[in-house]
């Protein structure tokens, strides 16, 4: 890809040890946007407390730390309390985390190119020549960690990118292309991502069945079935194997889409020339039950015998969770008892279903039937069972249940994963418990486990919610620090709880911040902001967003 340049185009207390988790369950319930006008955007910069530029201080992309008094405190905000981690928000330490420790002076070049790659670029080709400017050599560990922190921002991406390849010596791994095609993908920019594979193709068959995988799943959550299906076409054009592997990638790149159908075609075209196994049918069986098309998934496990293969867990799981979206738990139960009848018993992914289920609906007491019978069946939790406890106890209210799990867990000989800290984030969050929740997002950094989106949203929510900007602020910079991109969703938020909060200076800020990285919030963000500032007559800054707007969809 050496001319590539050229070739492309543009925490709560703990309930005591003695009660089991099994106990829990006994109790009651409690009741392409960058060439917009920059006028516009200098005018809204204008905005007192909040410039709205992307070097302001409070910018998402500024790296720069909080400074604020020790006790963290501001009664008239309605601001939570942290003093005990005042030091913590004022001096993080982030090199616990594997994603961004590293050896020599990579931090520092790291530091130093997104505190240039934070200002706002037309095109790739600024970006490469602001980085060429640098003086920085290019590693594939610089490339990789600069290409996850801009994963949202497709020009900076390929700026990274094309700028790293064009230094003498350095040669991009397979893995850095995978990225690239990956975000170019997300970010629905297909011509260009061909451009790259292609390109990928013609130098040294660094196009693999991974690079392939990303298409189609990208491809498909477009709704660009044909497309995806037509790359199971085209396999060997690119010297990828046309075999089970991929056929079952592409069916269920398209049942998990919402293609059942179309990943039925592709089964049909194809089973007479690749063998099948049974996942092959197993993604039909899953496809068809998110369609809620339950009859043809009952034909599809009827056709999946008459080819010797015999209905598994997975099978009857898909059935599980068809049936828990309807609230039919009484044909949950018909499965299981189907199940076993032939002999199949549920693994903990249908019992962790069925709980969730039910907690949501508020049947704790037949959560604990369903749990007796899991522990009967001889089947362990594991940690996606732990998150989806902590979520039930959350929701009927009994947070102090929900941290005794949580506390609780490797005395079960589970660790705690990603997973139940997002649940226990969320639970401590929605309840306003500040302090509990910022613990436990250093407790994370701690134990060397990388936060991701999930983790960070209920934190923005909360702070958006409770007017506390310096808390936004620390996180904001925290995200940045641990190369997670803001997305379209995490937009969205900011901008829907600070208009709602009052904070319309903010909110205006990531809408424009929005744009200028490429990403149009959706209509009913932007219709949410107009209306609260119509409310509190902000008639100018009004028709500043609106210009704003007009002109990013002109340029999708």
């Amino acid at each position: 890809m050496a001319e590539m340049k050229g070739k492309i185009e543009k925490g709560g207390k703990k309930m005591q040890p003695k009660l089991t988790i099994l106990k829990l369950f006994q109790k009651s319930l409690a009741p392409v946007p960058h060439q917009i006008n920059r006028l516009l955007a200098r005018d809204l910069s204008t905005i007192t407390q909040f410039p709205l530029t992307h070097d302001s201080p409070f910018s998402p992309e500024s790296p720069s730390r909080l400074t604020r008094d020790p006790k963290l405190s501001d009664p008239e905000n309605g601001n939570f309390s942290i003093s005990p981690l005042a030091n913590w928000v004022d001096n993080p330490t982030l090199e616990n985390f594997k994603s961004i420790s590293a050896e020599g002076g990579i931090r520092g070049d790291i530091d130093k190119v997104k505190g240039i790659l934070k200002r706002y670029f037309p095109s790739e080709d600024a970006v490469v020549k602001a980085l060429d400017e640098s003086g920085i050599n290019a590693t594939n560990d610089l490339v990789s960690q600069l290409l996850e922190r801009f994963s949202n921002q497709w020009i900076t991406a390929l700026g990274v990118f094309i700028w790293a390849n064009n230094q003498t010596g350095y040669v991009h791994t397979p893995r850095l292309y995978d990225l690239v095609v990956d975000i170019l993908g997300k970010c629905k920019k297909f011509g260009i991502m061909w451009k790259v594979v292609n390109e990928m193709n013609e130098l040294n068959g660094h196009v693999s069945f991974s690079t392939m995988s990303i298409e189609v799943r990208r491809l498909a959550s477009s709704g660009m079935y044909k497309d995806a299906i037509d790359v199971l076409r085209g396999l060997e054009k690119y010297r990828v194997k046309k075999d089970t592997v991929a056929l079952n990638m592409v069916m269920h790149a398209l049942a998990k889409q919402g293609g059942a159908k179309d990943a039925y075609s592709v089964f049909l075209e194809f089973k007479d020339s690749i063998t099948l196994d049974s996942h092959s049918f197993n993604i039909l069986i899953h496809g068809y039950c998110e369609a809620r098309m339950l009859d043809d998934a009952r034909k599809t496990m009827e056709e999946m015998e008459k080819h010797g293969f015999r209905p598994d867990a997975s099978s009857y799981t898909c059935f599980i969770k068809a049936y828990c979206k309807q609230k039919d738990f009484r044909n949950v139960e018909v499965i299981l008892n189907e199940m076993g009848e032939k002999g199949c018993e549920p693994d903990v992914i249908a019992y962790s279903i069925y709980i969730r289920a039910l907690g949501k609906a508020r049947k704790i007491n037949e959560a604990l039937v369903v749990y007796e019978n899991m522990n009967k069946n001889s089947c362990k939790p594991d940690a996606k069972f732990f998150s989806t406890l902590i979520y039930v106890l959350g929701r009927s209210g009994r947070l102090n249940d929900a941290w005794y799990v949580f506390e609780d867990m490797e005395n079960h000989g589970v660790s705690r994963d990603l997973w139940t800290y997002n649940a226990m984030i969320y639970h401590a969050c929605a309840n306003r418990q500040g302090n509990s929740a910022l613990k436990l997002l250093e407790r994370m950094e701690e134990n060397s486990c990388k936060p991701d989106l999930e983790t960070y949203q209920p934190l923005l929510k909360m702070c958006c919610k409770m007017k506390d900007m310096k808390v936004l602020k620390f996180l904001l910079s925290h995200m940045f620090n641990n190369n997670i991109s803001i997305d379209l969703s995490t937009y969205a938020l900011l901008i829907r709880e600070l208009a709602e909060s009052g904070k319309l200076d903010h909110a205006c800020f990531f809408l424009q911040d929005a744009v200028l990285n490429g990403i149009v919030p959706m209509d009913r963000t932007y219709e949410i902001l107009l209306k609260e500032l119509v409310q509190n007559d902000m008639v100018e800054m009004k028709g500043k967003i609106e210009k704003l707007m007009l002109q990013a969809k002109e340029q999708i």
